[in-house]
């Protein structure tokens, strides 16, 4: 009795958890589509086929469901932009596939930052973990040298990605080759100026 008992928690915990991941990416998804003021619980539990209440409570509020939506969408962007450290052609692989995947919501993000403080606060971490990713990965080119970390923060930001790859129509390699060679010459320019 005990065992069965045991099983059923655990599925139930299992379903709960399911329950609350589909909540989470259907938030996220919803996000690349609309602005954060239009996203509704109603549309975003018709999204995750679970009704109005259930989403109310896994999360407690529609703010608490856009935190714990950020926060998800955060743990994803780390993994998704794991690369060599060191390694400048590889780095810039990895950032353009993560623009690819995410660029277009972060850029409907920033373009909603002024006008509302749970976004804000959503883009000022993930310029943070931008900056502490561009800190991380080219760490034995920029040693402590913060004016070198701001201009490699700059030439892979995601208006950089967005300049070549949805303004100028340029294909994702060419738009990688573009973003590499902007690396690459800050890279030099700064080594040039340090051996004189």
């Amino acid at each position: 009795m005990k065992a069965k008992r045991s099983y059923t928690m655990t599925a139930r915990a299992r379903s709960a958890e399911e329950t609350r991941r589909r909540i989470l990416e259907s938030a996220a998804q919803l996000a690349t589509e609309r602005r954060i003021g239009e996203i509704s619980l109603d549309l975003v539990a018709n999204a995750a086929a679970v009704s109005v209440q259930t989403v109310l409570r896994q999360f407690g509020s529609r703010a608490g469901l856009l935190e714990a939506t950020a926060a998800h969408v955060e743990d994803a962007i780390v993994d998704e932009r794991t690369a060599p450290i060191g390694d400048v052609a590889a780095a810039v692989h990895v950032l353009v596939d993560h623009y690819e995947a995410r660029g277009d919501m972060a850029l409907l993000l920033l373009a909603q930052e002024l006008d509302d403080r749970q976004v804000r606060a959503i883009t000022d971490r993930g310029k943070r973990l931008h900056r502490a990713w561009v800190d991380e990965v080219f760490a034995p080119h920029v040693g402590d040298d913060e004016r070198l970390v701001d201009l490699l923060v700059v030439v892979t930001d995601v208006y950089a990605w967005k300049l070549l790859r949805r303004d100028r129509g340029l294909s994702r390699a060419r738009t990688e080759e573009g973003m590499t060679t902007l690396v690459r010459a800050v890279l030099e320019t700064a080594e040039r100026g340090n051996t004189r």
